[in-house]
């Protein structure tokens, strides 16, 4: 499990919501909310000179029903169309763009929280009453993943730059698994990935992908596959993560001995073991009255 991210800032208060009127992207409206996350995170709002610009969101054709869900409850013109190009993973991808070009509708969807140009790390779940599990699903549909691992496990995740969407996902899932997750930028390329697998992606999975929400159809099939599944017998719950306490160091530098400290601490003898080379290693801090033998 990744470790918080203290560099990242804090959340906005759920009573800094404000009411917005009804119509087009209402985002108490599901399908408005779940569109916004959509769009967030996988569409682009360029601005041209005087009040040219555009807004589109381009993806995998076998996608575009999805689009044509957009355009449907999107009340100016707008389009979708084709191409096919070289990218880093095809030479040939075929994707599908819907593209808006009515300064009102910008104007409404940058208001809510969508920037012009570069993104990823900038947006921040709405400032605005919305529906949160519509606004996620949204998001996951569109920077995620939800299906059942090479290992026969279910899981559901999320890719994203963004500190704030990352951090919402995390607070959110905690009230409707259990399931405490905690973000931490990854050394390579400065993404999160927040991932729930076994039982808390199950109920997850269960409370975004509701019957006949809107959703991408073979996210919406994955998650149905997730529903089914049963933990294997023999394949035991993974036990809540204990802290490690000070008196428990002090028994492992005393003893030395991973095998030796597992049975008295009642931890496992790899537990122990990584402990152990963490306070040799000086990356934990031993007790004030102990010291690690060398």
């Amino acid at each position: 499990m990744a470790e918080h991210d203290l560099n990242a800032p804090a959340l906005f208060e759920v009573s800094d919501l404000v009411p917005r009127s009804t119509g087009f992207m209402d985002l108490t409206d599901p399908e408005y909310s779940y569109m916004f996350g959509f769009v967030q995170a996988d569409g682009h709002l360029s601005a041209g000179s005087g009040q040219k610009g555009r807004l589109t969101v381009e993806i995998n054709v076998r996608d575009v029903a999805i689009l044509r869900e957009f355009q449907r409850l999107t009340p100016y013109n707008s389009s979708i169309t084709e191409r096919i190009r070289a990218t880093n993973f095809s030479d040939r991808h075929h994707s599908a763009i819907w593209s808006v070009c009515s300064l009102d509708a910008r104007s409404l969807i940058n208001e809510l929280g969508i920037p012009y140009g570069h993104k990823s790390r900038r947006i921040t779940p709405p400032r605005v009453d919305f529906s949160a599990r519509d606004y996620l699903r949204g998001v996951i549909d569109a920077d995620g993943s939800v299906g059942i691992t090479g290992q026969g496990f279910p899981f559901i995740s999320l890719t994203t730059a963004s500190t704030a969407v990352g951090a919402f996902l995390c607070f959110y899932a905690k009230q409707v698994t259990g399931a405490q997750r905690y973000i931490k930028r990854n050394a390579r390329d400065g993404i999160y990935n927040v991932m729930y697998t076994m039982e808390a992606a199950v109920r997850l999975a269960e409370h975004l992908y509701y019957p006949d929400c809107l959703a991408l159809r073979r996210k919406q099939e994955a998650a149905g596959a997730v529903f089914a599944w049963q933990r294997p017998p023999g394949v035991k719950p993974r036990g809540k993560n204990r802290r490690w306490k000070p008196w428990e160091d002090e028994v492992l530098i005393r003893l030395d001995s991973a095998a030796a400290a597992a049975p008295e601490l009642d931890r496992s003898e790899a537990s122990c073991s990584v402990r152990l080379w963490r306070l040799k290693s000086g990356q934990v801090s031993p007790p004030a009255d102990a010291t690690p033998s060398q």
